[in-house]
């Protein structure tokens, strides 16, 4: 395994890199991300007090995930009530909950003034870990990280070895600084530039903890000062803890001979532009009834459900509604229960629900 204190630093430079993502595939997603985020402008601002509801789904769904891929925990009630600002944290899975909605909170609300340095970003660590007493927070790593994985046997395997601590701080401004060079050009699609930098960022790997949610926040935060909201109301970091296994896939193969300048950037492009299109596309699905008018709570359920394949359970649409109390649920499933359009498999804690498709005409 080749180190980079080895070798000279690797060049940041997108300026030759990004003509090579040009994939029918890519383009294909660039297309329709283009032509959502311009759809999207428009129910923003016809709809603006409607859509702030999304906005609280997304912001629990994405604090949620971003920290359970992680192995960060609380209970759904907790959680919600952190992600509210309705309680205080009082676990060291709670204080790094509070940490990343507070970071996302000001991602949300001052993202044209965060600009793409060094040192914004270790302020923006800093906050993350600001209920913390290990005092990690706002530095570069000060010893070496490595990203293992262990096999079913117990056994660790370095999957990946990051740059290292002395030449973090060196290797943060060149990143920063070819971001900025790039983006100059008025005929790099800021699309593919943003993953190319979180891939790099990750191989990098700045801090001694927090890496992979620095990574999803940085994510809205470069989306958001290009001008694509969708995160706002739909969270990408639920996608991808949905979708971790793809993610964590395109990350390996991405990183393969990174130390060496020649890594392919096009599994992991491919992969985040898959998973902002899709973002745009449950946002689309989302927003079609507002389109025609405000919906009552029930009818949301309603319809969310006939796009439901399989089961379900009340767990699962409080999930998907935290803003919605559970007695809203479950009035709506007795009442579709009645109306015969859902069947209800089993009982008690073990309860679930599918939609009665030999009901529809």
């Amino acid at each position: 395994m080749i180190k980079i204190e080895d070798q000279d630093m690797r060049d940041f430079s997108y300026r030759n890199k990004w003509t090579k993502l040009l994939t029918p595939q890519i383009v294909n997603y660039l297309t329709a991300i283009h032509e959502y985020k311009g759809r999207q402008e428009l129910i923003a601002t016809r709809h603006a007090d409607v859509l702030q509801n999304l906005v609280e789904i997304a912001k629990i769904q994405s604090t949620e995930s971003s920290n359970k891929i992680e192995g960060i925990y609380t209970s759904d009630e907790r959680l919600k009530k952190i992600v509210l600002d309705k309680t205080t944290p009082h676990s060291r899975d709670e204080y790094e909950i509070a940490g990343y909605r507070d970071v996302l909170n000001t991602i949300h609300e001052n993202y044209e003034h965060i600009p793409i340095k060094p040192a914004l970003l270790l302020q923006l660590h800093r906050d993350m870990y600001k209920f913390e007493e290990t005092r990690i927070g706002g530095s570069w790593k000060s010893s070496e990280n490595r990203i293992e994985e262990v096999d079913k046997d117990g056994n660790r395997k370095v999957r990946f070895q990051p740059v290292s601590a002395f030449e973090t701080p060196e290797a943060m401004e060149r990143l920063c600084r070819a971001y900025q060079e790039i983006l100059s050009d008025a005929q790099v699609d800021p699309l593919l530039v943003i993953p190319m930098f979180i891939l790099d960022f990750l191989c990098i790997h700045p801090f001694l903890d927090g890496n992979g949610r620095m990574s999803r926040l940085l994510t809205l935060l470069l989306l958001y000062k290009n001008g694509y909201y969708v995160g706002r109301y739909i969270s990408i970091e639920k996608l991808i803890e949905t979708t971790k296994d793809g993610y964590y896939d395109a990350l390996q193969a991405s990183s393969a001979e990174w130390h060496e300048g020649s890594n392919d950037y096009m599994p992991f492009v491919t992969y985040m532009l898959g998973v902002i299109t899709a973002a745009y596309r449950e946002f689309m699905e989302r927003t079609e009834l507002v389109e025609e008018q405000k919906v009552s709570k029930p009818e949301r359920i309603e319809e969310m459900l006939k796009k439901k394949f399989g089961t379900f359970t009340k767990t699962e649409i409080q999930k998907e509604f935290p803003n919605i109390g559970q007695a809203t649920i479950q009035r709506t499933l007795s009442k579709l229960q009645k109306e015969n359009k859902i069947i209800k498999i089993g009982g008690g804690r073990y309860t679930k629900y599918r939609w009665n498709w030999d009901n529809e005409e």
